[in-house]
């Protein structure tokens, strides 16, 4: 696999991690009201437009739930199936520099938002991505787990792994699509701790802050934001 570095200067980007929330399917159930506080934790340090990207629309929904009953005074934008084209725009057209708001966009990975949008500069300055990405268990990928097993190599790697981190990839590139952007990107899984994701990183992505509490977040986002004014 051919990996190129990023032409964006590291220090643009702050990556934070929460990896002590479990989001696989069984877990899911636990985690909408502390997701929905991470979220909030995230948004507070700085205002301005952020998309926050999950597996599934019922995983999505349920934070979405959770989120409004918490801070109804945030503008919130949810992803819906099938939306026309008409919708799709009203979606972003929120997502503009001189919004006096705090916006958050609900969006699935894998889907319309989550890919060939570029909300540059102001108009996008932080995400919140949700799970490894893993796509749905499904005859086609077993064919292709099956295939690669076969051939002596891990299955599960080429039909669920590297897709759900493209997925995971093309959500968090969303924040940085120019030379002058900056933003902050939150990870929400346990398993973005282990080598086997940590691996399939982008080079940029070598300062990886854990975040287990509100002040983490905070501190690290204060400093963040702070210098980023400084420079600009």
């Amino acid at each position: 696999m051919l990996q190129l570095p990023s032409p964006f200067p590291p220090d643009h980007l702050r990556l934070l991690l929460a990896d002590h929330i479990e989001t696989t399917y069984k877990k899911r159930g636990e985690t909408y009201g502390d997701i929905a506080e991470l979220i909030a934790d995230l948004i507070r340090q700085r205002q301005g437009n952020y998309l926050a990207f999950f597996p599934s629309y019922r995983y999505m929904n349920e934070v979405v739930e959770c989120f409004v009953e918490a801070h109804p005074a945030v503008s919130t934008r949810v992803q819906e199936s099938g939306m026309s084209e008409r919708e799709r725009e009203a979606f972003l057209a929120v997502f503009n520099e001189d919004n006096p708001n705090i916006t958050v966009g609900f969006a699935v990975m894998g889907g319309i938002f989550g890919e060939g949008i570029d909300l540059v500069g102001e108009r996008l300055v932080g995400a919140v991505v949700v799970g490894v990405g893993l796509p749905q268990i499904c005859l086609e990928r077993d064919l292709i787990r099956n295939y690669f097993d076969q051939h002596e190599l891990s299955g599960f790697e080429y039909a669920y792994t590297y897709p759900g981190m493209n997925r995971v990839l093309q959500a968090a590139g969303r924040v940085i699509r120019t030379y002058e952007d900056r933003g902050a990107i939150l990870l929400v899984d346990r398993r973005f701790d282990q080598g086997r994701y940590r691996q399939l990183f982008p080079p940029s992505w070598n300062d990886v802050r854990p975040v287990h509490a509100p002040a983490h977040i905070a501190e690290s986002l204060e400093d963040f934001w702070s210098n980023s004014h400084e420079s600009a």
